[in-house]
């Protein structure tokens, strides 16, 4: 897969963002980093798929609550309500992005060492709920 330049950029903004959040919390919610976490995920999504793809995927009229819940909850983290913030924020994530999941999985499955993690018994029928599966194959 060829990647333009301000792909290649968005794609390690998009990575530094989820960093940022991953360590905000880690760091008991720290605002500052999950504000710069979010800034920097938001560019890094809008340099990978461009503006006007980015504006019409939070502008579809089955995601807006979605958006406005993921937006809602960059600005409660702004406004320094960091927890309650990222229980909203993770809420719009989940309903903006959960389509995604079975694709993940899916990619996920294939890899070497994680495809037999996911195959487990005990993590099979999780990793099925998380991915939307009906069935699971035995």
């Amino acid at each position: 897969m060829w990647l333009s330049d301000a792909q290649k950029i968005g794609v390690a903004l998009t990575t530094f963002g989820i960093l940022f959040m991953f360590l905000g919390v880690m760091l008991f919610f720290d605002a500052a980093l999950l504000a710069l976490g979010n800034m920097l995920f938001l560019s890094g999504l809008t340099l990978i798929i461009g503006p006007q793809k980015t504006f019409y995927f939070f502008a579809r009229k089955q995601k807006l609550r979605g958006t406005a819940c993921f937006i809602g909850g960059i600005l409660l983290v702004f406004m320094k309500y960091a927890f309650i913030g990222m229980i909203v924020e993770i809420f719009g994530f989940l309903n903006l992005f959960g389509d995604f999941f079975p694709v993940v999985v899916t990619f996920l499955r294939q890899l070497p060492f994680i495809g037999n993690l996911l195959s487990l018994p005990y993590i099979r029928p999780i990793v099925d709920r998380i991915a939307g599966s009906r069935t699971s194959a035995v």
